[in-house]
């Protein structure tokens, strides 16, 4: 069976597609709207299409919205190399200031969450606002897969075996990528995703080379535990964070636990508000849009929101 091409990913909309080059690399991002800019970081195993109704109710809320493929995803180059958080977070500051702006309210779920907590600490000016979605301060998860063997670390088990070479690029790639469909619903709550989202997601997994550039931020950040590169990322992350900072979750999700991630605000120095999206599992974004998106917008629309 043939492979999708990039064609894929350009899904039509009330945006536009197009390509920014920052650091070297090429991004595809979509964009929606005027005013503040709204950066949107998906995650595994996605791509830019997540934040389809973000990039809807934002614009109507005044946001310049841009959703991005990140490094090795969708149509975004895809690279060998570069798929540790120091680099995606450089990434990811980069394209703001492509964007023509020094800073933006940064969004970003699971992986996107991860690299939008690592930009608040080595580039505090490119982030003017911080909403991680789905994803615990890094130190915060570090300390978690550690502690809790029977907890957070059993809910990650499946990471385990994105150590290997080869395999797990080959298994979630076989049969149209039917193991994708698999994570989607195993992670998600109740009646999510629909058949047409799953397919969406499977086919966009399966473009060249995507399946093995996505298992490298895995490989990265548990190879990295016992390393000196992981050791000097996780002292790095004791800064505190002074970026005003959302926290949502979903209440049902049993990828990465809601326990796991409230306790994150510990690193954020300025003003934190943690919400919990009710009936929503790792996709709050996507499972429960209205409720994700009102949380979204009245915090953003508070000049200063408080605890």
């Amino acid at each position: 069976m043939s492979r999708p091409d990039e064609s894929l990913v350009r899904v039509e909309g009330p945006w536009t597609h197009r390509s920014v080059h920052a650091g070297g690399t090429r991004f595809h991002v979509v964009e929606a709207g005027t005013g503040p800019l709204v950066l949107l970081l998906h995650g595994f195993p996605q791509f830019w299409w997540s934040w389809r109704n973000q990039l809807v109710s934002l614009p109507a809320a005044g946001y310049r919205t841009v959703a991005v493929d990140l490094r090795g995803y969708g149509a975004s180059d895809k690279p060998p190399r570069g798929y540790d958080l120091h680099t995606l977070a450089a990434d990811a500051a980069g394209l703001i200031r492509a964007l023509g702006e020094t800073g933006a309210i940064v969004v970003g779920h699971d992986w996107g969450g991860l690299l939008a907590w690592t930009m608040a600490v080595t580039d505090p000016k490119a982030v003017l606002r911080l909403v991680p979605v789905s994803a615990p301060h890094p130190r915060r998860l570090r300390t978690t897969l550690f502690t809790q063997p029977f907890g957070q670390l059993r809910a990650a088990r499946y990471a385990l075996g994105f150590q290997l070479p080869l395999l797990p690029e080959w298994r979630l790639t076989a049969n149209s990528g039917a193991k994708v469909g698999r994570l989607l619903d195993q992670w998600s709550g109740p009646g999510w995703p629909e058949e047409d989202v799953a397919k969406t997601y499977r086919d966009a997994f399966r473009i060249r080379n995507v399946s093995h550039c996505a298992l490298e931020y895995h490989r990265w950040f548990g190879r990295s535990q016992i390393r000196p590169d992981g050791w000097r990322y996780a002292r790095t992350m004791r800064t505190q964070i002074n970026a005003p900072t959302l926290q949502l979750h979903g209440a049902l999700d049993g990828h990465i636990l809601p326990r796991t991630a409230q306790g994150s605000g510990r690193y954020v120095a300025a003003p934190y508000r943690w919400r919990v999206i009710e009936d929503a599992g790792h996709f709050p974004h996507e499972e429960r849009p209205e409720e994700f998106d009102a949380e979204l917008v009245a915090w953003l629309s508070d000049p200063e929101p408080d605890r």
